[in-house]
């Protein structure tokens, strides 16, 4: 496996260009499975969760064909509308075949999510919704199996709880299903109108995406189109936490400022000053004292839970104590103990992480244990004294292209060793 060797105390300058969204791409390479025409999709991360989804996609039917960052999908017939365990074990998103099959064809057979250990998927409310929508649902030996031979038809559908991907799934099954659907309580995140707008272009008739009500009237098919992917908020994040952590002079561009909002916020409650230079780029400038902030995860627009971990990391610097609430995920906090071996002092209470600051960090052996918490290592690594290797970075490649190349243009002393 490969590892990260990282060498701290530079100060990073220069400009980080953003990639596509991960979060949004593998929905909307879901929905080509929705017509038998092509779907061209621009700006595609090329991460390994999008080459396990589009393997998923070959498999279930599709002709997939890549030029660097452009993906054309067809799927003249669905041949296998299954996803087996074997093949998306390392993917959280397994789950988003599941509305577009049982549209597309009325069966699914999909495995329960597999990916990273941050705590479970509420897969229950994509099974809720869907058999809201007709379908006849069972679980059983890791599988959900799923058929709707009548088709599905249109419904009322209130989420106990947000959930992008529930509403993602819920969303792809509505635009081919007889009369009107309404999601209730829907995730508002960029990445879900992103899907919507993918959509619409292809024939669906949706309104509300991005707020809490989404009106979707099903029609009976759909057509080809052409799409690009947002911009990556949590990589435009990660990045700016990257420049503010190691007192540095950084300027985020191809990225969609508002997203990143709640962050912003936070960065500057720290001390850190960001402007935005143009209207898809951040500059963030450290280099003074940062200053302790609280901070609770909360569903979008509120601060991220794929940013938690990174600015866990930036806490680690700051004067005082922050005290970090995670409300998304019940076991997301594993990065800290990975963060306390090269010097940090936190301390876990449930779904608090009480961090006191600021503390020098010291170059050590790490092990990352999921995709974010990857990149709260790379972050600590930044400014610890001496080196910093970190095994298992297979789960950093699941959600950012190239971070060490990216890191290294801006001045980062950081390579991948095979």
């Amino acid at each position: 496996m490969d590892k990260f060797v990282i060498k701290g105390g530079a100060a990073l300058q220069g400009e980080i260009p953003v990639g596509g969204s991960k979060n949004s791409a593998l929905p909307a390479l879901a929905a080509a499975l929705l017509t038998e025409e092509p779907v061209t999709l621009r700006r595609v991360p090329a991460v390994r969760d999008i080459r396990t989804m589009q393997r998923l996609l070959v498999d279930i039917g599709s002709k997939v064909d890549v030029d660097g960052e452009t993906v054309r999908l067809e799927t003249p017939a669905i041949v296998c509308p299954e996803a087996p365990y074997e093949l998306v074990k390392t993917m959280r998103a397994s789950s988003l075949a599941l509305g577009p099959l049982l549209a597309r064809c009325g069966r699914a057979r999909v495995s329960l999510p597999g990916g990273c250990a941050i705590g479970a998927r509420p897969i229950n409310l994509h099974i809720f919704g869907l058999e809201q929508l007709g379908a006849r649902i069972n679980q059983t030996h890791g599988y959900i199996e799923a058929v709707a031979p009548e088709g599905l038809r249109g419904a009322v559908v209130h989420f106990d709880r947000i959930t992008v991907t529930g509403t993602e799934d819920l969303m792809m099954a509505a635009v081919l299903a007889k009369g009107e659907t309404l999601l209730r309580n829907a995730a508002r995140e960029p990445e879900v109108a992103d899907l919507a707008q993918l959509l619409v272009k292809m024939g669906a008739r949706i309104e509300g995406a991005g707020t809490s009500t989404i009106k979707v009237e099903g029609v009976e098919r759909l057509h080809g189109a052409e799409h690009t992917i947002i911009a990556d908020r949590i990589e435009a994040g990660t990045f700016l936490i990257a420049g503010a952590i190691t007192g540095g002079d950084v300027t985020v561009t191809g990225c969609v400022p508002e997203h990143v909002g709640a962050l912003v916020s936070k960065l500057q409650q720290t001390g850190v000053g960001v402007t935005q230079p143009d209207a898809t780029s951040l500059r963030v400038r450290g280099g003074g004292r940062l200053r302790s902030v609280d901070m609770t995860t909360e569903e979008y627009p509120g601060f991220a839970t794929d940013l938690q971990a990174q600015y866990m990391a930036l806490m680690t610097q700051a004067e005082g104590i922050a005290i970090i609430e995670e409300t998304i995920f019940e076991n997301r906090f594993m990065h800290a103990q990975e963060l306390a071996r090269m010097g940090a002092n936190i301390r876990l209470d449930g779904k608090q992480a009480i961090v006191a600051g600021p503390r020098e960090l010291t170059g050590a052996g790490v092990i990352a244990s999921d995709l974010r918490a990857s990149a709260s290592l790379v972050l600590g690594a930044l400014v610890a004294r001496g080196e910093t290797v970190i095994d298992r970075v297979y789960h950093i490649d699941r959600g950012y292209e190239k971070i060490e190349a990216k890191l290294a243009r801006v001045g980062a002393k950081i390579q991948r060793v095979e």
